[in-house]
């Protein structure tokens, strides 16, 4: 039988495990951004391909090769888990942006890129500075940093991913 054979066994255990972790990472990403129904349909999958690989293990803990296929297969399943995150990219960062010195055309060369953006005059320790809040999505991310950069080489820029947001001109354009 095709289970008896060792090496099969381990390739299937190990590919098993990169499977179940693999969905058990989106589910989880899917689950902290509020789409329930993804996750739970996700999960249903999941759960299914779980007990299969732990009763594979279950049934042949005298081969240690078994087990080391398992924990292997768990961590390859967190980092394709992961890639396939970045590749998803869901929901929205809000990225704060203080530029090394004053420049006022900065906004608005953001705003020609189509993105939201809200500034205003911050003080820092050299003087005066540029600070202004940009919320756009993950898949843009990469792309806002590059033209910020480009704006002001110099430019101090931080990120976090809001939970909700309400309300401003941006919204509209920004959820589709």
């Amino acid at each position: 039988m095709l289970l008896n054979n060792a090496v099969t066994m381990i390739i299937i255990i190990l590919i098993i495990n990169i499977v179940y972790v693999t969905l058990f990472t989106i589910r989880m990403i899917f689950t902290l951004k509020g789409q329930r129904y993804f996750a739970a349909s996700v999960s249903i999958i999941e759960i299914i391909i779980y007990v299969i690989g732990l009763g594979l293990v279950l049934d042949n803990l005298d081969q240690i090769a078994n087990l080391i296929a398992y924990a292997i297969g768990y961590g390859t399943g967190v980092i394709v888990g992961m890639k396939i995150e970045e590749k998803l990219a869901l929901g929205y960062i809000t990225v704060n942006v203080i530029t090394k010195e004053y420049e006022p055309d900065i906004p608005n060369a953001l705003r020609d890129k189509g993105y939201g953006v809200t500034n205003w005059v911050a003080y820092g320790r050299e003087g005066e500075r540029l600070m202004m809040q940009i919320l756009t999505s993950r898949k843009s991310e990469a792309v806002l940093y590059q033209t910020v950069k480009q704006l002001d080489p110099k430019a101090f820029i931080i990120s976090h991913e809001p939970k909700a947001f309400f309300g401003g001109f941006w919204v509209k354009g920004v959820r589709k």
